[in-house]
């Protein structure tokens, strides 16, 4: 075990959240393998044992990096993985890219996990969100919501710095990963969603993290790729300039560029607050 590193309030808040885990007795838990969902899913099942399980959805707008991952984290832990293809883009109106994307999306998948868990009797479905996730514009929220999905993160009031601290507490391996967020969240409202954008946007991803950037986006307008980083390796972008045109170019981007603001979350819905 490492040395602890989260708080004493942090400390209160996790065992806020295990009593909560708890109290639903048995819980199906949405599993992307990121930072939230890696950490409620081994919470839930130290409390819970066999009566946890994960399930994560397989799709294009989901790197195969990310269900790899996830396979090996439940393997290790022992946890039951239950994996469902969710293909969004066969949802009606999904492609167009409307505002309520999000929406669109984690109803049909959510739907899907609330059968598997009915069939295997458990009692509840629970997703990653947390307290962060209030202050953006998170139409899958609703989803979650309409569908009586529970958010025990955001129950139990926890941030994303108080997920890393207790995550690094658990030696779990995202600890300091980076947040991630489905492919289809690098589109511009309105742009058609297609597969093949969904692997350019994929591959000059990994292609990022491969020459070691930490926290990243790659924003897709149409043939343009807009790369965020964080200010601090904004450098690092113009050092590797050539390689990331070339491999770019490659991928089928016309153009790319590099925002100067770096990365930040939900970059895409600043539109829709004009």
């Amino acid at each position: 075990m490492s040395e602890i590193t989260a708080t004493k309030e942090q400390q209160n808040k996790y065992e806020a959240l295990k009593e909560y885990l708890r109290s639903l007795e048995s819980v199906a838990v949405a599993f992307s393998s990121g930072v939230d969902s890696t950490f409620l899913l081994k919470t839930a099942h130290d409390v819970l044992g066999d009566k946890c399980i994960a399930i994560t959805a397989m799709s294009c707008s989901f790197p195969k990096r990310e269900l790899e991952e996830a396979k090996t984290f439940c393997e290790k832990e022992g946890i039951r993985h239950i994996t469902v293809e969710s293909e969004e883009l066969e949802i009606e109106g999904f492609c167009q890219n409307p505002t309520n994307r999000c929406y669109i999306c984690k109803k049909e998948l959510f739907e899907k996990i609330w059968d598997i868990a009915t069939k295997e009797g458990l009692n509840a479905v629970a997703e990653g969100s947390n307290m962060d996730d209030n202050g953006d514009y998170r139409p899958g929220l609703q989803a979650v919501a309409e569908l009586g999905v529970k958010s025990p993160l955001r129950h139990s009031e926890l941030y994303k710095e108080d997920i890393r601290a207790l995550s690094k507490d658990l030696d779990l391996p995202t600890w300091e990963k980076q947040s991630f967020a489905c492919l289809s969240s690098r589109f511009v409202y309105g742009e058609t969603i297609t597969k093949e954008k969904l692997g350019m946007v994929d591959k000059a991803e990994q292609l990022l993290l491969d020459l070691g950037f930490h926290q990243l986006r790659v924003r897709i307008h149409g043939t343009l790729a807009r790369i965020e980083v964080l200010p601090d390796e904004l450098q690092k972008v113009l050092e590797n300039r050539n390689q990331i045109v070339k491999a770019f170019k490659e991928y089928g981007f016309t153009y790319v560029t590099m925002d100067l603001q770096g990365y930040r979350m939900g970059s895409m819905n600043e539109t829709l607050k004009k």
